[in-house]
């Protein structure tokens, strides 16, 4: 009778272990590999949506860059100068997107006196790597870039970083754990902390509830690429943030929550602005108010004598 249930303990444990190890796979494959739009989609979705201007993005004076990523493959970037100054903003796009997608924010730069560079982030459109981080590779990669920006343009330029989605997490990300170089920040619909998120989106879309799944993917995404969701928390990242920080959000968001924009906003200390808008789901907030939206990065960066153009 011992020896039975000894037996039967131990098919019991070796189907929980398998079972264990499949999900923590197939999880793990979900977020590191999580599919990307087609960049011919995205470029399409644009043109119609009239957002990019095939005329002006082929005739505006640009130069194509290669940047070497710390994490070893290239990023590729792409310098919009349409203005004759050394101001820039980089624009973080965000995930399955590419850089064409956050060529309307550079025309939006362009008229408050900015010239842009838009990038693809790690794994997404034409750059390298095999994963993506959600902000915590992708945060060494914009400090990269950003680093570029000044040999580029010299240390009097205004240098700002604007971010959507995965981009907005991996701006805070940059700026309240590896440098807070730049001169301003605006977050757009950002996630307050990984974990969380994934937790949100579990619990909508699937049977789970509970943390220990997230818990069990975590041992092997530290196993599989090198780092624990712990460490992608814009929370604990935005305390350290001294610079300014406008925070953008569209009340009927249901991917990312508004309420994680507020809890980011409550916890930054000095210079701070937030926006919450009506209209517009998840990273809509430009594309459904766009006027609103430019005066409202307008404003942010008149009041803290950081607009070009008076």
């Amino acid at each position: 009778m011992k020896r039975r249930i000894l037996w039967v303990t131990s098919i019991l444990w070796s189907i929980f272990t398998a079972s264990a190890a499949i999900f923590g796979f197939i999880f793990t494959n979900r977020l590191m590999y999580l599919k990307k739009k087609d960049d011919a989609f995205i470029l399409d979705r644009e043109i119609t949506a009239k957002r990019f201007d095939e005329v002006w993005f082929n005739t505006v004076q640009k130069t194509e860059k290669w940047i070497d990523s710390p994490n070893g493959y290239p990023i590729k970037a792409i310098f919009l100068e349409p203005l004759k100054t050394t101001n820039f903003v980089v624009i973080c796009h965000g995930v399955t997107e590419n850089k064409i997608n956050s060529v309307k924010y550079a025309r939006l730069f362009e008229r408050l006196g900015f010239n842009s560079v838009v990038y693809d982030h790690r794994r997404h459109g034409d750059s390298g790597g095999k994963t993506t981080s959600f902000g915590h590779y992708e945060k060494m990669d914009l400090q990269a870039v950003v680093n570029a920006v000044h040999d580029y343009a010299g240390e009097e330029a205004i240098i700002g970083i604007h971010g959507e989605s995965m981009g907005a997490a991996t701006t805070i990300l940059y700026a309240g754990t590896v440098e807070d170089h730049a001169h301003f920040y605006i977050s757009d619909c950002a996630f307050s902390d990984f974990t969380d998120q994934l937790l949100y989106l579990m619990k909508k879309e699937t049977p789970l509830r509970t943390r220990y799944a997230i818990k069990l993917a975590d041992v092997f995404l530290r196993v599989r690429d090198g780092y624990s969701m712990r460490l992608v928390s814009p929370r604990e990242a935005v305390k350290h943030i001294e610079k300014p920080v406008l925070f953008i959000h569209s009340l009927p968001d249901d991917f990312i929550l508004p309420e994680m924009t507020k809890e980011l906003y409550e916890l930054k200390n000095g210079p701070k602005q937030l926006k919450l808008f009506e209209n517009g789901p998840h990273a809509q907030s430009f594309n459904q108010n766009p006027e609103e939206y430019e005066q409202t990065v307008a404003d942010f960066l008149y009041t803290y004598d950081l607009l070009p153009i008076k």
